[in-house]
């Protein structure tokens, strides 16, 4: 697995996101709720896989300051448009995410992250990932993330692609094992998770908080 998984899966968001304008509605998820209680009040938040913005917008309503990052043009051009419509602090950042984050160091005081650290991404690309969410933390800033894991009903169904990622109805996913989410919060406070179920099957996921050091 490499450049063609991730480039093909990109195109897929894409068409989706073109083809389905707003496609999760407007309200936010129940993991966005649950992060604007822990993330510092007032703060700067980074959401990385923003998509159209349902949560981005979300917490710009509950008074923080937002960047909405997303590797996909179309979904941040429909996300900024409604955050000027709304006249909400939301900033925009097209960045892939197996790249380095396009941020200062500790410019951020939380991010968060619905699914996207379960999709097309290796372990490697987990590991430097989660280094570079370090790095634009400031100290004791609080990371939250969300994931399907290896109890859901599509791991291991589809086409496998090795480390655990399967690709079902053209979406290619990375189940987590609770040994991944131990693994990458190593040199982090203990990771906080919590099991919960959204959508069809339902998928079931993991919720995991946790803290950069002080």
């Amino acid at each position: 697995m490499g450049d063609s998984l991730a480039r093909a899966q990109r195109e897929h968001w894409e068409r989706t996101y073109s083809a389905h304008p707003g496609m999760y509605g407007d309200r936010p998820s129940e993991s966005a709720e649950y992060a604007a209680t822990v993330f510092p009040p007032g703060g700067v938040v980074l959401e990385l896989g923003a998509g159209h913005g349902r949560d981005a917008l979300f917490f710009a309503r509950r008074g923080f300051a937002v960047i909405a990052a997303d590797f996909s043009p179309v979904g941040l051009d429909q996300l900024g448009a409604r955050a000027v419509a709304d006249g909400l602090a939301v900033t925009t950042l097209v960045q892939d995410v197996r790249r380095p984050l396009r941020l200062p160091d500790g410019s951020v005081d939380a991010v968060y992250a619905h699914m996207l650290f379960c999709m097309a991404l290796t372990t490697a690309e987990l590991e430097a990932l989660v280094g570079e969410v370090r790095r634009v933390l400031r100290p004791g800033g609080v990371l939250v993330y969300t994931v399907r894991h290896t109890g859901d009903a599509h791991y291991g169904a589809g086409t496998g692609h090795g480390d655990d990622i399967w690709e079902h109805g053209g979406f290619a996913v990375h189940f987590f094992s609770r040994d991944l989410v131990d693994h990458l919060a190593a040199g982090w406070g203990p990771a906080e998770v919590e099991p919960f179920e959204e959508g069809d099957l339902p998928r079931r996921l993991w919720r995991v908080t946790q803290r950069r050091p002080g």
